[in-house]
């Protein structure tokens, strides 16, 4: 059963930086493409950062120059070095990438278009 889990989400002030960190298990074989998302209070979860098969990373436009994401396909984890941290983004971040399942010795993995297997999100609260 495929899982994703961040760390280091906390409390930080304006203009520190945090890096959060998201192992991805049980999947068939290297993960390619995956995500960074954030919600905020009252706000609808927005894109932060995403990683396509290519090794391409396209960032949202509120976190270019700020953000890093960078992924160590060897033991399938995602990073995401956040500088120069606002106050607005506050928000529990969550990692996401394609859902796997397996069944009869076959594994099936939704194409990089559709991130459906999330992770439990880790809270950045970023003080004025």
């Amino acid at each position: 059963q495929v899982a994703l889990v961040e760390s280091g989400g906390g409390s930080v002030q304006a203009g520190g930086s945090l890096i959060l960190s998201c192992k991805a298990s049980g999947y068939s074989s290297t993960v390619g493409c995956m995500g960074w998302f954030r919600q905020a209070p009252g706000k609808e979860r927005e894109e932060v950062a995403r990683i396509d098969s290519d090794g391409r990373i396209n960032y949202a436009e509120s976190v270019k120059g700020r953000f890093t994401a960078s992924q160590k396909k060897a033991d399938n984890t995602l990073n995401l070095q956040m500088n120069s941290l606002k106050p607005e983004d506050t928000a529990t971040y969550y990692c996401a990438a394609p859902h796997e399942y397996c069944t009869g010795g076959t594994c099936y993995r939704e194409s990089c278009d559709t991130f459906n297997q999330w992770g439990q999100g880790t809270l950045v609260t970023v003080g004025s």
